[in-house]
């Protein structure tokens, strides 16, 4: 019977520390047990108004993703291995691309498009912008590079969409690409 009330009074004192911790770890995360809140819009507003017309300029044959991870459209290479595959890894894995153009039909990526705005003129930016280039270019997704203004015209948008897609696609009238 001892070692009854020994194993209840080690449950319950198990059970009240568990419970303190919770209850400061609740407080330090802002309630709920996770550290996290909701963000704001998924878009900035000039973003958001950009996709609006990419959408119009690609047309529908294809599907425009935003904020993909570049990780996602780039996998390494099976032969590499540990300490190079990881560093090649986190150069990538924190990096997004601000939209993909898909084919609709198989959702295949066929072009990255990067929206620049004044804060790619900064030394760090413009590494990232450099990484982003590079790596598109070894897996042979054409990048189409914006400069953020303050409207766009879907026509001018469709034709440098097609340009950067390349002859195949250049002289193909897009449905929607209305100016």
């Amino acid at each position: 019977m001892d070692s009854l009330v020994g194993l209840f009074a080690l449950g319950v004192f198990v059970v009240v520390v568990l419970a303190k911790a919770g209850t400061k770890y609740g407080r330090m995360s802002g309630g709920g047990g996770y550290p996290y809140r909701p963000a704001k819009a998924l878009f900035s507003p000039a973003e958001r108004s950009f996709l609006g017309v990419l959408d119009l300029a690609v047309g529908p044959e294809y599907r425009v993703f935003g904020k993909v991870r570049l990780a996602d459209v780039a996998t390494l290479k099976p032969e590499l291995r540990g300490g190079a595959r990881q560093g090649a890894l986190n150069r990538i894995a924190g990096k997004h691309l601000d939209f993909v153009v898909c084919r609709a039909t198989d959702l295949v990526p066929v072009c990255a498009v990067e929206l620049n705005d004044r804060t790619h003129a900064a030394p760090r930016v413009r590494q990232r912008d450099e990484l982003v280039r590079n790596v598109c270019e070894t897996i042979g997704l054409p990048l189409l590079m914006v400069d953020a203004r303050a409207a766009y015209s879907a026509t001018d948008l469709g034709e440098r969409f097609r340009a950067t897609l390349g002859p195949a696609h250049r002289d193909r009238p897009l449905a929607g690409a209305a100016g």
